[in-house]
């Protein structure tokens, strides 16, 4: 009977420490973090290769880092093109991913913030970090409209609460997100800027104008005693200048009817002229007229 007893205590403990160490070993590996996505327009959402549904998405995940892939529904695929990204997952938080889909890749923008605990204990009580990346480098960083630096940057002793996170770069689109810091932990916040095609334009406009200014300069004439040709009209509504007097040397450039030059030389049916500063070359006299002095 005693022996039976010490048995049945045995196995009773064996037991307690099968139930404590299955206990211990489900807490230490169920780490799981959440993911949130959005999207506009609404599209599929495939991790490790396999679709999981449509945005908004959101589900736990398993600590760790997968990739992610959104691509839009059949009906906006015409016109939209996917996205794909890695992600991190970190126990108990949340990661979170916004992205704009556009036509073509510079045209789309997006954001992905990952929620992980700080390594070490903040400085200050009350605050955590954000460290900022862009694409494309160098974009200017705002935190509740104060600019802050040129990313890739880290923003120490934020306080904790909600923010306004945004990035800029000449060329592209600004783009903001609304962040919560949490007091010992660090945001990361990836962003991706889409083209603003409207830069270009301005951009172009400008040079334009520089352009035109510029060679409204190099036409000034200095020497009053030069002997001055204006150009004609031509059937192409420009005139071709060759490198050499002949109509087999190659292009240099292209001069406007009534642009006025100084004559530097002159060969049979040729002259001589500076068409940019310190650039020299030769047209065709017949489409000249000597510009007689008042």
């Amino acid at each position: 009977m005693k022996k039976k007893l010490i048995f049945l205590l045995i196995l009773f403990i064996l037991f307690g420490l099968f139930v404590i160490g299955r206990f211990f070993y489900l807490s230490t590996s169920s780490k799981e973090g959440r993911l949130q996505i959005i999207s506009s327009p609404t599209a599929n959402v495939i991790i490790a290769n396999e679709a999981v549904g449509r945005t908004p998405y959101e589900a736990s995940l398993p600590e760790g880092e997968y990739i992610v892939k959104l691509v839009p529904d059949e009906q906006e695929a015409s016109a939209s093109a996917s996205w794909q990204g890695k992600i991190d997952i970190f126990n108990n938080t949340r990661t979170f991913v916004s992205r704009e889909i556009g036509s073509t890749e510079v045209a789309s923008s997006g954001v992905v913030l990952t929620v992980q605990k700080m390594a070490e204990k903040p400085q200050e009580k009350g605050t955590g970090q954000v460290e900022i990346t862009t694409k494309p480098d160098g974009s200017i960083v705002f935190l509740d409209d104060e600019e802050q630096g040129i990313a890739p940057l880290i923003l120490s002793d934020v306080r904790e609460g909600d923010h306004e996170l945004s990035v800029f770069s000449p060329g592209f689109f600004r783009r903001s997100q609304k962040i919560n810091v949490q007091e010992g932990f660090k945001i990361i916040a990836n962003y991706t800027l889409a083209i603003d095609p409207t830069h270009k334009k301005v951009v172009k406009e400008e040079k334009d104008e520089e352009a035109s200014d510029e060679a409204q300069l190099d036409h000034t004439i200095t020497d009053p005693n030069a002997r001055i040709i204006e150009i004609l009209k031509t059937g192409t509504g420009w005139l071709r200048v060759r490198s050499e007097p002949n109509l087999t040397a190659s292009e240099a450039a292209r001069v406007d009817p009534g642009d006025q030059f100084a004559v530097l030389d002159e060969q049979t049916g040729w002259y001589k002229i500076e068409y940019n500063k310190n650039e020299e070359g030769w047209i065709s006299s017949q489409y000249t007229r000597e510009v007689e002095e008042e």
